[in-house]
C-alpha cells in the first residue's frame, strides 16, 4: 500500500515536470498539432509513457513491487506502441501502419491460455479498437486525460478485486501520470498527448481489462469491457456514421467528434470535457459493478443503449460547414474576378432613404 502511494505520487510529480520540460523541444523541432488555432506541442505523451514505464520498472528493479512476466510483457508492448505513435507525431504515417503495429503488440499480450485462440483474436481486435478510440478522443483539451484517469481507476479496482496487485499498481501509476499531465493539458492546453500518449493509454487500459476478465464468461466479459471504455467506442461510432452519411472519406479529419458537437450547442471547452468525463465515469462504474457481481449483466446493455441514443442524438448536430474560400488581398494579381450572380444582375438598385 505504501509503495503504491509513493509510486503514484512520484509518477504525478515526474510527469508534471517532464511535460513542462518537453514543451520547448516540441516547439523547437516542430512536433505540433497544427489543426488547432494555436499550434499545440505534442510531446506530452512521451512524458506519460516514459514515466509510467520507468516508475513501474523501478518497482521490479527494487523488488518492492515485482511485476511478473505478463506485466513486463505488457510494458514492453505498450512502449513499442508509444514509439509507433511518436513516429506518427513526428512524421505523417498511414493509418494502417498504426493499426497493424498496434495489432502486433496486442497479439503479444493477450493471455491465450485463458481465452483460447478464437477469443484471443477477438481480444486483439478489441484492444486495437480501444487504442484507436483513445487516439480519436484526443480532439479536445483535457478529454483523454480525464477519461484515462477514470478508466484506469475502474480497471484498477477490478484488478485489485482479482488480487492482481502488480496490475493494480501499474494502473495507479498510469492514473497518477495522467493526472500530472492534466496540469498542462486542461484548457487552454499548453501541451498535448499526441498519438504517442493516446495510443499508449488506450493500449494499456484495454490490455489490462482483457487480463482481468480472461477466463470468465465471454458474454458478461464483453459487457464489462464495453462499459469500461464505452466513451471511446461511442466516439468512433459517431464519427464513422457521420462521415458515411456525409459521403466523406472515413480517414479524413474533421470537427465531427463528441466534444466538437457539444461545443456547437454552446458548451465551453471545460464544460464539454467535464460532461464527457461524467459519461465515461458512468459507464466505468457500471462495468466495475457488473464485474464485482453487484449488478446484473443487463446493466452493461443499458450502457450500450444509452451510448446509441447519445450517438444518434448528436448526429443531428451538423459538424461540416461550408468550405472556406482562399483569401486574396485587394490588388493581388492572382485574385480571381468577382462574378456577379444572376439575382445581383437583375435586382434593382436600392437607395436607403434618409
Amino acid at each position: 500500500m505504501l509503495y503504491g502511494i509513493a509510486a503514484a505520487t512520484t509518477a504525478l510529480l515526474l510527469t508534471a515536470l517532464l511535460a513542462a520540460l518537453l514543451r520547448l523541444p516540441a516547439l523547437r523541432f516542430g512536433v505540433l498539432d497544427r489543426r488547432c488555432r494555436r499550434p499545440l506541442p505534442l510531446l506530452g505523451g512521451v512524458a506519460v509513457a516514459l514515466v509510467t514505464c520507468l516508475v513501474a520498472a523501478a518497482g521490479q528493479w527494487t523488488r518492492f513491487a515485482p511485476l511478473g512476466p505478463e506485466i513486463m510483457r505488457l510494458l514492453v508492448a505498450a512502449g513499442a506502441v508509444a514509439v509507433l505513435g511518436l513516429v506518427a507525431d513526428v512524421r505523417r504515417v498511414k493509418a494502417r501502419f498504426l493499426v497493424g503495429g498496434t495489432a502486433v503488440a496486442a497479439a503479444c499480450v493477450v493471455p491465450y491460455g485463458d481465452t483460447g485462440i478464437l477469443l484471443g483474436l477477438v481480444a486483439v481486435g478489441w484492444i486495437v479498437l480501444v487504442a484507436v478510440g483513445f487516439k480519436a478522443l484526443d480532439h479536445a483539451d483535457g478529454l483523454v486525460g480525464t477519461v484515462g484517469v477514470l478508466t484506469a481507476f475502474g480497471v484498477g479496482v477490478c484488478a485489485a478485486a482479482e488480487v492482481m496487485d502488480e496490475l493494480a499498481v501499474l494502473l495507479s501509476v498510469l492514473a497518477a501520470a495522467l493526472t500530472g499531465f492534466l496540469m498542462h493539458n486542461w484548457h487552454p492546453a499548453r501541451i498535448g498527448l499526441g498519438a504517442c500518449g493516446s495510443l499508449f493509454v488506450g493500449f494499456v487500459l484495454a490490455s489490462s481489462a482483457v487480463m482481468v476478465r480472461a477466463g470468465r464468461d465471454p458474454v458478461s466479459s464483453a459487457g464489462v469491457l464495453y462499459s469500461l471504455t464505452a466513451l471511446a467506442t461511442a466516439d468512433l461510432l459517431l464519427v464513422a456514421l457521420s462521415r458515411r452519411l456525409a459521403g466523406r472519406p472515413l480517414l479524413r479529419r474533421g470537427p465531427d467528434h463528441l466534444a466538437h458537437r457539444l461545443r456547437r450547442i454552446g458548451l465551453t471547452p471545460q464544460g464539454a470535457a467535464v460532461l464527457l468525463g461524467v459519461a465515461g465515469f458512468a459507464g466505468m462504474l457500471v462495468g466495475v459493478l457488473v464485474h464485482m457481481g453487484w449488478m446484473a449483466r443487463s446493466g452493461a446493455l443499458w450502457v450500450g443503449v444509452g451510448a446509441l441514443i447519445a450517438v444518434f442524438a448528436l448526429l443531428h448536430i451538423k459538424p461540416y460547414g461550408p468550405r472556406r474560400q482562399p483569401y486574396f488581398p485587394v490588388g493581388d494579381p492572382v485574385r480571381p474576378p468577382v462574378q456577379a450572380t444572376s439575382s445581383q444582375v437583375r435586382a434593382p438598385l436600392r437607395v436607403r432613404n434618409g
